[in-house]
């Protein structure tokens, strides 16, 4: 049983008022709403197995929270799933995304933390990338007043898992200095900014030329992907570095862990080497894991050295650390509301660009992050569709010549 709530087809504008959740009287009931619609992979492989199609609306269950959404965040993660490039994947068909934010539709018996209105943000274990999600109480958070819905589905995720990372693997202090590979995504630039609460935190940033003059100003030294890192650090600090967060893995784990100083800690939160084209392949799998260093545990003893890894989804769904997860959420909404904080949104794309922003991700173009604005309408196309053929680049590296989905690009810097 469950408190119904209504169907939010004012202007976004109107509902981020935050008087709107008090005013019940001025909601319209969404009782006859019985269809959503929803991004669907039919299947894992390129950008043909993603879909735009109808679908019935989730029915809210105990200890849980529906969701009238209006962004959803897109992570390099969904790439994988897409692919089939993880582990134990869902079987499609299925709803992708992992993270949301919306307005409070309705709310389960017995829940008092939530109130029909309320402006909130969600982690959720797929099922995200639809019109309405519900989602376990557990795994939703409000939005601070004047936080927009797309800074909301670029939040949680990025810099709940930045922040445990630097702070609880890590214990990141004043004074330390951290090496973070894809320095201009939505981890690398919450990584920044996270650091930046620090005093005298040196941060070295890697990342595309291409990027270096939007992201020079969130690190203290930036270097190009190409470029010999072990030796450009050391030129800098001899000693090498304390904190390295890898989200590359291959031939960059042995880097990394050859950079540590004594009591330093490497972290593994990725393997984006493992992705080179569109669909899954072996070859790319079976050389990013032969160019993996071979750990020696004697070896991690004899040098003082920590290695870690890191999978925010894992702890939340697994491991059930939500309670965990919620406590870092409060610390680091208290740091947005100091103004300390602030993700960087790279674009806005419609449920039916989702094929052309999973492309942008694969050319690794982006500088923050992706999301799906659940009410936007599409942008005209003013090139060919090039997504069901287009292979996508190398990490971190932009495409030759002129790519089509640049110029249809919804850009908000």
């Amino acid at each position: 049983m469950a408190k119904e709530g209504a169907h939010m087809t004012e202007e976004t504008e109107f509902m981020i008022d935050k008087n709107v959740g008090k005013e019940r009287d001025k909601v319209e009931s969404s009782s006859d709403a019985k269809e959503m619609r929803a991004i669907i992979l039919t299947g894992f492989g390129g950008l043909n197995k993603l879909r735009i199609t109808k679908k019935a609306m989730p029915e809210l269950q105990e200890g849980e929270v529906k969701i009238r959404v209006k962004a959803c965040g897109l992570n390099f993660l969904d790439l994988m799933v897409r692919q089939g490039n993880i582990d134990n994947p869902p079987k499609p068909p299925l709803v992708p995304g992992f993270e949301v934010s919306g307005i409070v539709e309705s709310v389960a018996e017995n829940i008092a933390e939530f109130e029909i209105g309320d402006r909130v943000m969600a982690l959720v274990n797929y099922n995200a990338w639809a019109e309405v999600v519900c989602a376990p109480v557990d795994f939703v958070y409000k939005m601070p007043d004047d936080m927009t819905f797309s800074e909301a589905a670029a939040f949680s995720l990025n810099f709940v898992a930045a922040y445990m990372m630097l702070f609880e693997v890590a214990n990141l202090q004043e004074g330390m200095s951290v090496l973070v590979h894809s320095a201009g995504g939505a981890v690398g630039q919450a990584v920044a900014q996270l650091c930046s609460t620090v005093p005298n935190v040196t941060v070295f940033g890697v990342a595309s030329s291409s990027k270096h003059a939007a992201i020079r100003d969130s690190v203290t030294h930036l270097f190009d992907r190409n470029a010999d890192i072990v030796q450009e650090i050391k030129k800098i600090s001899p000693e090498g570095v304390d904190i390295v967060l890898d989200s590359l893995c291959g031939e960059n784990t042995g880097k990394g862990l050859s950079l540590l100083r004594p009591l330093g800690t490497y972290i593994l939160y990725g393997a984006s080497n493992m992705v080179t084209g569109e669909t899954k392949s072996f070859f790319s799998f079976a050389k990013s894991w032969w160019q993996v260093e071979k750990v020696n545990p004697i070896k991690l003893y004899e040098e003082n050295k920590v290695m870690a890894g890191f999978s925010l989804l894992n702890l939340l769904f697994k491991h059930g650390k939500c309670s965990h997860v919620k406590s870092v959420m409060d610390k680091l909404l208290r740091l947005y509301d100091q103004k300390k904080i602030r993700p960087v949104v790279d674009s806005l794309w419609a449920l039916e660009e989702v094929k052309e922003a999973m492309q942008r991700i694969h050319d690794r173009v982006n500088i923050g992050k992706l999301i799906l604005d659940v009410e936007k309408s599409p942008t005209p196309l003013m090139a060919n569709d090039s997504t069901e053929t287009s292979e996508a680049g190398e990490e971190e590296e932009e495409p030759e010549g002129d790519n089509d989905s640049k110029e249809r690009m919804p850009f908000i810097h």
